[in-house]
């Protein structure tokens, strides 16, 4: 049948790129390494160094995640192939509806799979600390930051991760001014670090007495969960370390004591605040990760300004220097600036449906061909 015949066809255009995943992320040399894991894991003593036993468990369940994945990739495409065999010699005209259902689901999930080969950055795989602070348009800044907080909350979710609130400030009179969170998961910062910029709004405010259409702008900061020894040297006299008395959501405990710390960079000016560990030592170890974190990505970029010989840009919270759009009214429509990736569902991308503009700032990333945020008006939606 000719429907079967051209879903064949294009079934094999994916061969040679199965076989690329496959040999991108070493299976075959994963699965001698599980083998080694799993003796290692059966030793009497293995739970001796309980720090070093959780670190092998964890590398031995994500390897076997993803050779799991493969393995099963590998096995739909040879059952894809027997399907299509099995509707040609018995002319079964409604095995073309199932072969097609098949087709798409290995499509999408190798497609999945291969964005992980693009996570080749030295902190790609590890957790991410993530910072939202409202900008330029008051009220309705405070309330957009909410959101953007719901819509990575929704992705946690989704991808099976968690989030860690880490510290939270109010708006005076709705949403958040700012939002401190850490997102736990294997290439948690690989995928995450493509929401780094500005996010636009344009909406009708509910704010807005006269309901007239509203732009508003929201900081998007990430950065990855660091180890001590991840190479970042602080030296004490470059901070100024305040403890203040906790406010927000986090239980009745969170004001009774003056726990939560804020950090000062001296040199730099980056300031980092935590409240959500019950003790201030606790407060002060987490807010120390997130300092270091920044540490790296501003000495990362500084080392990438001098590459191009250029020097570095720190764009402000506000018109012109957005990374991504999003509108929803008189019409509906996501556009992000640096991919031209355009989804017209926005409400399916506020409740954390995410992953095409993640998928597509990896490949444009990896392809070398991202462009500049911002957009001077709308001519580009």
């Amino acid at each position: 049948m000719v429907e079967l015949d051209q879903m064949k066809l294009e079934l094999m255009q994916y061969k040679d790129t199965l076989k690329e995943v496959r040999d991108s992320l070493d299976i075959e040399n994963k699965k001698k390494r599980i083998e080694e894991l799993d003796m290692e894991m059966a030793s009497p003593d293995f739970w001796s160094d309980p720090e070093r036993a959780n670190k092998r468990s964890k590398d031995a369940k994500n390897m076997k995640d993803t050779v799991e994945t493969c393995d099963h990739l590998t096995q739909a495409f040879e059952d894809i192939q027997t399907l299509i065999e099995m509707g040609n010699e018995e002319n079964d005209t409604s095995m073309i509806e199932e072969v097609r259902t098949e087709l798409d689901d290995f499509i999408n999930k190798l497609d999945i799979i291969r964005l992980q080969t693009l996570l080749t950055g030295e902190y790609d795989a590890n957790n991410a600390i993530m910072r939202i602070n409202a900008g330029a348009g008051g009220t309705e800044s405070c309330d957009w930051a909410s959101i953007l907080y719901r819509m990575y909350s929704h992705w946690v979710d989704k991808k099976g991760f968690s989030l860690e609130l880490l510290d939270m400030q109010d708006g005076d009179e709705a949403g958040i001014k700012s939002v401190d969170f850490q997102v736990n998961g294997l290439n948690a910062y690989g995928y995450l670090k493509s929401e780094q910029g500005v996010h636009r709004l344009v909406r009708i405010s509910p704010f807005n007495a006269q309901g007239k259409r509203q732009t508003s702008f929201v900081s998007v900061d990430v950065v990855p969960e660091l180890t001590d020894d991840a190479g970042i040297e602080i030296n004490p006299d470059d901070l100024r370390i305040d403890t203040y008395r906790s406010s927000g959501a986090g239980g009745q405990h969170i004001n009774k004591t003056s726990s939560a710390i804020r950090i000062t960079h001296i040199p730099t000016g980056i300031v980092v605040q935590c409240q959500n560990e019950r003790s201030q030592f606790q407060n002060k170890d987490k807010a120390m990760e997130m300092l270091r974190g920044k540490l790296l990505v501003l000495k990362q970029a500084e080392e990438e300004a001098k590459m191009k010989g250029i020097q570095g840009d720190l764009k402000s919270i506000e018109w012109g220097s957005q990374i991504r759009s999003y509108f929803l009214q008189p019409y509906q429509l996501v556009n992000d600036h640096r991919t031209g990736e355009k989804v017209s569902n926005a409400d399916a991308v506020l409740d954390g449906d995410i992953d095409r503009f993640i998928n597509a700032y990896l490949k444009k990333k990896s392809q070398g061909t991202l462009m500049e945020g911002g957009a001077e008006d709308d001519s580009d939606i």
